[in-house]
């Protein structure tokens, strides 16, 4: 014959106060989850492609010139070339061409009519055009107008609490392009960048290689004007 147990009522052994607490607490953790699951989640850093070319206009806010440029990106190997575009004749103003090779620690500067070539050390590390894993969510919102805009996300270094932002990036939200740049320093703001007619890959991968006249490049910076 099996025995048989008898248990108590549930929190029969505890009293009046601590019972009614015991009672409570399955509906405050009921209700913990459900605002939990109300709340709106903070928005990941989207992954931006590794490889493009487009266009860029860079404010220098130092010096107050806008350059217009050819971008060609390439993540992959850590090199950059950018090409500055002849909008209209600017007095005594010179055009470069620049290629950034981050991963051999150098970036060459040629002179676009005379092909001068200056070839310098590039002492500042590698910086993609992405949002770090580490980065701030500040908003996100539409550019443009009803039935012809383009939904992005704003993304910054700030700490809060802790510091200030050096540097912010908007993104778009579909394929997480970039659209703006904006870097500061010592709370001033330093360049500008706005992106566009950007294009997958890398259409021509020889524009990453100095051209022969960089065989004997120089040591020294060219300057811009004349």
């Amino acid at each position: 014959m099996k025995k048989s147990f008898s248990h108590p009522a549930p929190y029969a052994c505890l009293s009046p106060s601590m019972a009614g607490i015991a009672l409570l607490l399955p509906l405050i953790w009921l209700g913990a989850c459900c605002a939990a699951a109300a709340s709106p989640s903070v928005p990941s850093p989207c992954l931006a492609p590794a490889q493009w070319e487009g266009r860029m206009v860079q404010y220098d806010h130092s010096t107050g010139r806008n350059t217009r440029a050819v971008l060609s990106y390439d993540a992959s190997q850590q090199r950059v070339r950018v090409l500055e575009e002849k909008k209209g004749l600017v007095p005594c103003k010179r055009f470069f061409e620049y290629i950034y090779l981050y991963q051999e620690g150098v970036m060459f500067q040629i002179e676009q009519v005379t092909k001068y070539c200056s070839k310098l050390p590039l002492n500042e590390p590698w910086d993609p055009y992405d949002i770090p894993d580490n980065s701030t969510y500040e908003d996100q919102y539409y550019i443009g107008g009803p039935e012809d805009q383009i939904y992005v996300q704003e993304w910054s270094d700030r700490k809060p609490a802790r510091k200030y932002e050096t540097w912010v990036g908007v993104y778009t939200l579909k394929d997480c392009y970039p659209v703006h740049e904006t870097y500061t320093r010592n709370y001033s703001v330093t360049t500008s960048t706005r992106f566009f007619d950007l294009q997958l890959g890398i259409s021509d991968p020889s524009v990453f290689t100095p051209p022969a006249s960089c065989q004997k490049a120089g040591p020294i910076k060219m300057k811009e004007d004349c």
